[in-house]
């Protein structure tokens, strides 16, 4: 077993969340008069932190992006997070690691509490050790490395070996190259090679069978 300790994105690596979080967007951009982006323009907002894509891309600043972000969440917690489907494969892969002693926690910038809902409703949660997500204003876990700082100190683990980060956007390979830890980029989410390969991605896996044979491989000249 190459690592004893995997961190895995929510968003776009454990389910495909896309639509709730693009119909929370549009609901908080209407209620700035925004005009609706186009669909690739959407896109955008799946997988970064909240408070990045509103001013990044709508150009919110200051107190309006607290507020797009509180507008977003009281959709996404009514209705979005439950348009939301768990990617094939990735329960029975979550299983397959845990009866091999591998400890699991997930690392979002989805709101803590959120995730630890979305996670319960798909039955997912007690795979996991620990659900790290962002505080409420993204005050103190408001970008994916200090999400997944949370997540490693929950963990009780202050050394970066042994330890992967798995997630589907350069967010996740970011967050994961200022720890030292090892990371994959996962193509069935909302990244794509490019954007993976230019963030500094370590392993690419385009299915999950792909991050299977990865994660539970005894050696990486076996894929």
């Amino acid at each position: 077993m190459t690592w004893n300790t995997v961190l895995f994105d929510l968003d776009g690596t454990l389910t495909e969340s896309g639509q709730g979080v693009a119909n929370g967007v549009l609901h908080a951009l209407a209620a700035f008069d925004l005009p609706a982006p186009s669909e690739q323009e959407l896109r955008k907002y799946l997988g970064p932190p909240l408070w990045v894509s509103f001013d990044e891309f709508a150009g919110l600043k200051g107190d309006d992006i607290e507020l797009a972000v509180k507008i977003y969440r009281e959709y996404y917690h009514d209705k979005g997070r439950f348009e939301n489907a768990v990617y094939q494969g990735i329960p029975e892969l979550l299983t397959d690691l845990a009866n091999q002693n591998v400890r699991l926690a997930v690392a979002t910038s989805k709101v803590d509490h959120s995730a630890v809902s979305i996670l319960d409703h798909f039955n997912l949660s007690s795979h996991f050790e620990v659900i790290a997500g962002s505080d409420e204003l993204g005050v103190s876990r408001g970008t994916k490395a200090k999400v997944i700082a949370h997540a490693l100190a929950q963990l009780h683990i202050d050394s970066p070996a042994g330890v992967v980060m798995i997630g589907d956007r350069e967010h996740d390979i970011h967050g994961a190259s200022e720890h030292g830890l090892e990371n994959i980029g996962v193509l069935w989410g909302y990244g794509d090679v490019a954007e993976l390969t230019a963030a500094g991605a370590g392993y690419i896996t385009e299915t999950v069978t792909d991050l299977r044979n990865l994660l539970l491989s005894d050696s990486l000249d076996n894929l």
